[in-house]
């Protein structure tokens, strides 16, 4: 049964048909092909790259790492920014935006100098742009002066936000982050301070993803030779999930934001990129708190089509949940990610199997006994698992069965602590159990409630 859902939104004061963009990429490197993806059904592009600097490409380029026979779980490019003349994208992206008015055509630019940058921007304010997203972290460009070497050099993430911001002070600045970094939040101030109205994050991690043998070298193999490039795919999103979460939750960056011009009621309107292939990918990036949605390597898998999927999916899960309209959920996980020193240590869970589904493997009870707490017995003359008291809800078991619905989240049980904190034994009643270290006045009391 069809199902509609208004996806639309305001993602920097711009207003959107839906949050699906193809991120700066090959996917979007000319006019024709960004036409057919607006045909297609997505909200918008972040135009490839372009900058000053014209690329001169190496061949082979791409290479795939896959794990029993899945294909594409992670995918290493060797491209730079657009290998055609800075004119032509230009004209490309005038045309793109005069054909297409009701959809997004972002300028993505890239200098290597501050007079390089301010000349991007006014190219792009003349081509028609609403939105202009500054490329600091590609990791395979030839000259340190451009990509991520930029994103990791917070004078310089300043200096060339503050030169596109300041050349075109009305056209929003999006700065695209590096993950090639130890902490992300302090790149996002430098341009937030610089004037960025947001960030976009993640580009592609660094990476050697096989090794060649006939030539001994990193594969592509050019020549005989190999380079350090970016790898995406579904395998980053974890990571990228990670990055656009802390940025999301940094207090310093929302209070830059609010101070600043560009706060349009959202707090940090971030733009998410990275392993985003599914429904599922698309609303778990909204749900911690992202606006703009960027893809590129599920594309090169599927084509332009994939965005139907993403869309009706995300309608469906929109229907089952109760929500009408996008901004309803946005940002409803990102309270509940924490410091780990929060969370509820006196919180359980034992996993529970079901003997029907069961199909005798043993890959749980292996996977206990060798890697985890020896919380598993087998049982040989059912071949079924059976566990024990060793087991400390770890969930390691019901993450390796490969039978779906197999193993499940069971019983909850909570930990009750003597007066110095310590685990003694386990309930299934949470009252009077869940008190913190500093608040613990009546712990003999609460003990001894729970053992009467």
């Amino acid at each position: 049964m069809a199902v509609k859902k208004d996806l639309s939104l305001k993602y920097l004061g711009v207003d959107c048909l839906n949050p699906f963009f193809l991120s700066s990429s090959p996917v979007g490197g000319n006019y024709d092909m960004v036409a057919k993806c607006y045909e297609e059904g997505w909200g918008g592009c972040f135009f490839k790259t372009v900058g000053i600097f014209v690329a001169d490409e190496c061949s082979p380029r791409f290479d795939q790492t896959n794990k029993e026979g899945l294909p594409w779980v992670g995918f290493k490019n060797m491209e730079q920014i657009s290998d055609k003349p800075t004119e032509v994208n230009f004209e490309y992206m005038y045309r793109l935006i005069r054909d297409y008015p009701e959809h997004i055509t972002v300028a993505s630019i890239m200098g290597s100098s501050v007079d390089e940058w301010k000349k991007l921007a006014k190219m792009a304010d003349e081509a028609g742009a609403k939105i202009i997203e500054g490329n600091f972290s590609c990791p395979q460009m030839t000259s340190h002066d451009m990509g991520s070497d930029v994103g990791t050099n917070n004078e310089l993430v300043e200096s060339y936000s503050r030169a596109v911001s300041e050349t075109v002070p009305h056209i929003p600045f999006v700065a695209k982050m590096t993950p090639n970094c130890k902490n992300m939040e302090e790149h996002a101030r430098a341009a937030i301070k610089g004037g960025a109205a947001a960030v976009s994050a993640i580009n592609t991690i660094k990476s050697i993803t096989n090794i060649d043998f006939e030539n001994n070298t990193g594969m592509p193999v050019v020549d005989g030779k190999s380079s350090i490039s970016g790898y995406s795919g579904a395998a980053v999103k974890p990571i990228a999930l990670r990055f656009c979460a802390q940025v999301l939750q940094d207090e310093e960056i929302h209070k830059m934001v609010k101070a600043g011009k560009w706060d349009f009621g959202y707090g940090h309107e971030m733009s998410g990129i990275g392993g985003i292939e599914t429904w599922r990918d698309v609303a778990e990036f909204l749900a911690i708190g992202c606006r703009n949605i960027q893809v590129t390597t599920a594309i090169m898998q599927y084509g332009y089509r994939i965005v139907e999927d993403m869309a009706s999916g995300l309608m469906h899960f929109m229907d089952e949940k109760g929500y009408n309209h996008l901004d309803e959920f946005i940002g409803s996980a990102l309270p509940n990610l924490i410091p780990a020193e929060e969370l509820n240590r006196d919180y359980k869970v034992l996993p529970q199997f079901d003997d029907k589904k069961c199909i005798g493997c043993g890959r749980c009870y292996i996977s206990c006994y060798d890697a985890a707490h020896q919380a598993i017995d087998w049982n040989e003359k059912k071949r079924r698992p059976e566990l024990n008291d060793n087991c400390v809800g770890c969930h390691l078991c019901l993450n390796v069965c490969p039978v779906q619905g197999c193993i499940t989240p069971g019983e909850i049980k909570w930990k009750v602590r003597d007066k110095d904190g310590n685990a003694v034994r386990e309930a299934k009643d949470p009252t009077h159990i869940k008190f913190k270290k500093d608040a613990r006045k009546d712990k003999k009391l609460a003990l001894k409630e729970m053992y009467d």
